[in-house]
């Protein structure tokens, strides 16, 4: 059985894991948040990307929620966000007490097409926040320039792009800020949760990090400049995502690797209702390796059967659920969004993955689309 979600993510590194516990632990400075390994890994990620701040957080949604409150987004404002994607991209907003305004997909790609982004502007709305799905970029060349003529923030949804690079420009940096996700499955996740806020605004940066830790500032305990939140990052993640930062360039090459192999041997198989992301590396980050299936339960079970893992993604479109239905004004439809919650099915594209075992993957699915093709196992 190839699983999707490896049962052995951290393997290689639970020595690590387990000497981070011990110096967090036995450290005479009793610092569990917030302290020098903390300070060590938003220098490093600042370093990596060229930003001017990056500040850990709890988790990616929370980052999220941190941007959106420094930026001022509450009642009255509207902000467009994909109709198609994780629910913090609606529920980020809707807990300000904005509006979420949903802008359909490019059919293909599953990102927020630009043009619906533009039509969805009101004189209310007061930013734009695109995400990047699965393994491609959001369009964020003209999705920019209609925050620009407009007058918007523009917030990039960038939680599964770490490591992505559109137009030389690292995820997350398109923006006024960016947000990472650190949870465990993404490219660069971690033996738990978090998240980090990435920005090239040195003052969003630091009202962000002031509003982590309950509104204050960091030079007096217990002065409150701000009502803040309790999003507060982890030293022994901190210590523990330092080790595992120099190994993130390889391991972001072999899902590339393994990306490539995908969609080259996937090509033919379009006319046969089987569809590959785009090819290519421009604006990729292969946190998950996503088709589009018109069979799609058919071609999960079928995978199952030949001990492949494969993984559905929101099979509803934000607006059909119920907990954000109350934004969608009567009638509206969102067709891209809704085909690509009917037929996305991803498939395992974890680095640790044999040659061996993303050639059966490969065959199983292509067995799928051409039965005169099925292996004999």
């Amino acid at each position: 059985m190839i699983p999707f979600f490896p049962p052995d993510l951290f393997a290689e590194d639970r020595d690590a894991l387990l000497e981070a516990v011990r110096e967090v632990g036995t450290d005479p400075e009793q610092r569990f948040i917030l302290g020098r390994r903390t300070a060590a890994f938003e220098d490093a990620l600042r370093e990596r990307l060229g930003a001017a701040d990056v500040v850990a957080c709890s988790s990616g949604t929370s980052a999220l929620t941190l941007v959106l409150t420094a930026m001022g987004i509450g009642p009255g404002d509207e902000v467009v966000v994909p109709a198609f994607g994780c629910a913090p991209l609606a529920a980020a907003v809707a807990v300000l007490g904005a509006v979420p305004v949903f802008a359909d997909i490019d059919p293909w790609t599953m990102v927020a097409d630009p043009a619906a982004v533009e039509a969805a502007v009101t004189d209310r709305t007061a930013a734009l926040m695109p995400a990047h799905m699965f393994s491609v970029m959001a369009d964020m060349p003209r999705i920019a320039d209609t925050a620009r003529r407009h007058g918007l923030r523009l917030v990039e949804d960038s939680a599964v792009a770490q490591g992505g690079v559109l137009g030389g420009r690292p995820a997350g940096l398109w923006g006024e800020a960016g947000v990472f996700s650190f949870v465990q499955v993404k490219t660069f996740g971690t033996a738990g949760e978090g998240g980090a806020v990435v920005t090239r605004d040195p003052d969003l940066g630091q009202a962000v990090r002031m509003l982590r830790n309950h509104g204050q500032d960091g030079k007096q305990r217990f002065v409150h400049h701000r009502v803040g939140y309790n999003s507060r990052f982890d030293e022994v993640l901190a210590a523990f995502q330092l080790h595992r930062l120099p190994g993130l360039d390889a391991r972001l090459r072999r899902r590339a690797e393994i990306a490539d192999y995908y969609t080259a041997r996937f090509a033919p198989l379009r006319e046969r209702g089987v569809v590959a992301p785009p090819p290519g590396r421009e604006g990729r980050c292969f946190y998950v390796y996503t088709l589009l299936a018109e069979r799609r339960d058919d071609l999960k079970r079928h995978l199952e059967r030949r001990g492949v893992g494969a993984h559905v993604y929101y099979p509803a479109p934000l607006p059909l659920q119920p907990a954000f239905a109350r934004y969608a004004a009567p009638g509206d439809r969102w067709p891209n969004a809704e085909s690509a919650a009917r037929r996305n099915i991803s498939i395992p594209v974890y680095p640790h993955l044999t040659d061996a075992q993303v050639e059966q993957v490969a065959d199983a699915v292509c067995a799928f689309a051409d039965p005169r093709r099925e292996p004999q196992w």
